[in-house]
């Protein structure tokens, strides 16, 4: 059951080592410690395996890269690796520009992922090793839909297996896949991409879940996502007719903050295919 993923998040308090973009550091510090576990932040080269080896998993976000900060995702990594903690890779805007496709590319060669999380563009370059994305959003050519769903569930399983990690494809249907199971999500609200970094909350509470939950990976990954679905769909509800995207973001912490077992068991939306 996808409720007792976010009660283990409560129960263990997961420490998680992000390295993520300065857009989003602080919600995605924020969205941690309201899903129940602990957040550190760290991307100095020098810094970054002594933070991983005190954590027990790493969410990399190549959304603001640097010289710096790409040397530190490579040494967190394979200090991770070496220590078997779990990590999660979220490739933001892989295919908009050169950089970001070699870095992401380069970390899914060179680093073992237990998850990697981004919309269906961004997966796509991954994939295939090149591709194009407008800015971090996906292209509306490749937007999962009703239409297309069985083709991007075949898609997703073939590359999860492929990549021998948890692939989770989020946009208006979500998909997370290990390469044999596909979870179809339905939860969410289109208001959610007026908010800069549900995407980057998202992985770093996904890291969380699959910390707490390490025997059950995929489990752990849907229930992340259909827990930040709900949470907008709650936040989206309790909006006053004042209320905008800022508030919004802030509701969508606050539906986390008091999300349990039972509501996200009650309110999630998915099959499995």
């Amino acid at each position: 059951m996808i409720g007792n993923c976010l009660e283990n998040v409560r129960k263990n308090v997961p420490l998680v080592h992000n390295i993520t973009n300065y857009v989003t550091v602080n919600d995605v510090a924020n969205v941690l410690l309201a899903c129940g576990g602990s957040p550190i932040m760290s991307d100095e080269p020098d810094d970054v395996a002594d933070i991983t080896s005190i954590c027990g998993g790493l969410n990399i976000n190549i959304g603001t890269l640097n010289k710096n900060s790409i040397e530190g995702m490579f040494i967190a990594g394979k200090k991770a690796n070496e220590l078997s903690h779990k990590i999660l890779l979220d490739p933001v805007g892989a295919g908009a520009s050169k950089l970001r496709t070699d870095t992401a590319v380069k970390l899914a060669k060179e680093i073992k992922f237990d998850v990697i999380r981004g919309n269906i563009s961004e997966i796509k370059t991954l994939a295939l090793g090149s591709g194009t994305t407008k800015g971090v959003d996906a292209d509306v050519s490749d937007a999962v839909t009703e239409e297309n769903l069985d083709n991007a569930v075949a898609f997703v399983k073939d590359y999860a297996k492929k990549s021998g990690c948890v692939i989770a494809i989020t946009g208006a249907i979500d998909l997370v896949s290990d390469g044999e199971k596909c979870y179809v999500i339905r939860n969410g609200r289109p208001e959610m991409s007026k908010i800069t970094g549900t995407g980057c909350q998202l992985s770093g509470m996904t890291t969380a879940f699959i910390v707490a939950n390490p025997d059950n990976v995929l489990e752990a990954t849907a229930a992340a996502v259909c827990t930040m679905g709900l949470a907008g769909e709650i936040a989206f509800a309790n909006m006053a007719e004042t209320d905008g995207n800022s508030t919004y973001r802030n509701r969508i912490i606050d539906a986390i903050y008091n999300m349990d077992a039972e509501t996200l068991e009650k309110g999630a939306k998915y099959e499995l295919r």
